[in-house]
């Protein structure tokens, strides 16, 4: 078993056991023509194709494809238009690379519908299952891996921030609140995601990032979305195609933290940062969760 992650955990997906004993690399494909970052970004079918050829080959097990920007001030998108935006997308990708896990960046019960139908096997939800009816049940119901990741309010309140009392034990509590939801429901390949950048401050994100270990004790793997966000660029002073070296940086410390999954814009960098820290761990480094 490797050291980085000595109380591993396991996903079933399709009537496949995978391990995730060690860290996962998740690639970002956007069919979108506004997500934050432009390299994120792939409106033609051949082009997604490329971009996830690319990632495959450098080490990506997943691929999260969305056709919603969720930035703050993104336009509107039908849900039709989703659909179109990802379900082609979806199914040329499942053609190409069959193994591939394929994830579907939707809020949406209708678009997660049509993309696992076109051959997605993962809903990854923002709106923890509030910004659309039923999905908790249609996930149970039909035992489709889900992504729970934290926010709060609608989908054009996701960027307000509440006034937690206490970040980390707030966010813990929302999580474990519909993580029991979801298994009383039937629900068991469930992955958590805090949500960093969702209802959050840059300091919420900072404290979530600082205590991630706390969340090991929810007893399910946990994802994070880091790559290129504004709490690097803000921070920084500078842009999101600037922000790779602070990505790895926050890469680093999420892995050290018990991250299982890293959702990640730059796939080779990502397998770098896993490389080196495994390297630390086998010489020595002992101060991994």
């Amino acid at each position: 078993m490797n050291a980085l992650f000595p109380s591993f955990q396991t996903i079933r997906i399709k009537g496949r056991i995978l391990r995730l004993d060690e860290p996962w690399i998740m690639g970002i494909l956007n069919t979108t023509p506004d997500s934050f970052y432009e390299g994120s970004r792939a409106l033609d079918t051949s082009l997604c194709l490329e971009r996830v050829a690319g990632m495959v080959a450098l080490g990506a097990q997943m691929v999260d494809i969305g056709g919603h920007s969720t930035r703050p001030g993104a336009a509107h998108v039908s849900v039709e238009e989703e659909i179109e935006r990802v379900v082609p997308v979806i199914t040329r990708v499942r053609e190409q690379f069959p193994s591939l896990i394929i994830s579907i960046d939707t809020y949406r019960l209708p678009v997660a519908k049509a993309a696992i139908a076109a051959g997605a096997d993962i809903l990854n939800d923002i709106g923890a299952g509030q910004m659309d009816s039923g999905i908790f049940e249609w996930v149970a119901e039909n035992q489709v891996p889900y992504i729970l990741s934290h926010s709060r309010g609608a989908f054009d309140q996701v960027h307000e921030v509440p006034d937690y009392q206490n970040v980390v034990s707030d966010v813990w509590s929302d999580l474990a609140q519909k993580l029991q939801t979801l298994r009383a429901l039937g629900a068991k390949d469930v992955i958590i995601d805090p949500g960093l950048g969702f209802s959050k401050s840059i300091e919420h994100n900072y404290t979530l990032l600082a205590h991630l270990a706390a969340f090991k004790t929810l007893g399910a793997p946990i994802l994070l979305g880091v790559s290129r966000k504004s709490m690097i660029y803000k921070t920084l002073g500078i842009s999101a195609a600037e922000s790779l070296n602070g990505t790895s940086v926050l890469h680093t410390i999420a892995l050290q933290q018990g991250a299982n999954i890293i959702r990640v814009h730059d796939v080779a960098e990502a397998r770098e940062v896993i490389t080196l820290l495994a390297k630390l761990q086998s010489n020595g480094l002992s101060n991994l969760v």
